[in-house]
């Protein structure tokens, strides 16, 4: 579970295994308050969230889309062998 980087307490990662086929480039979030999954492409949305309220998930987002190099740099490297 490789983590792309950390905001406060969240956890912003990936797992290892995403798919066969593999899933288009996410990032999972984990936060005491709950989880999400956000899509990067074709762009920037939510796939799933649980527990966190509207305020929490618009930071999240705005985290990702600051932060969007550095997810997809790290999304290819571990994913290209």
């Amino acid at each position: 579970m490789p983590v792309v980087f950390r905001f406060g307490n969240l956890k912003f990662f990936f797992y290892s295994n995403e798919g066969n086929p593999r899933e288009p480039i996410h990032i999972h979030i984990r936060g005491p308050s709950g989880e999400a999954k956000i899509w990067l492409e074709p762009a920037i949305g939510i796939a799933a969230s649980r527990g966190f309220n509207r305020s929490e998930l618009a930071d999240i987002i705005r985290e990702v889309a600051k932060n969007r190099s550095a997810i997809e740099r790290a999304w290819h490297e571990h994913f290209s062998n």
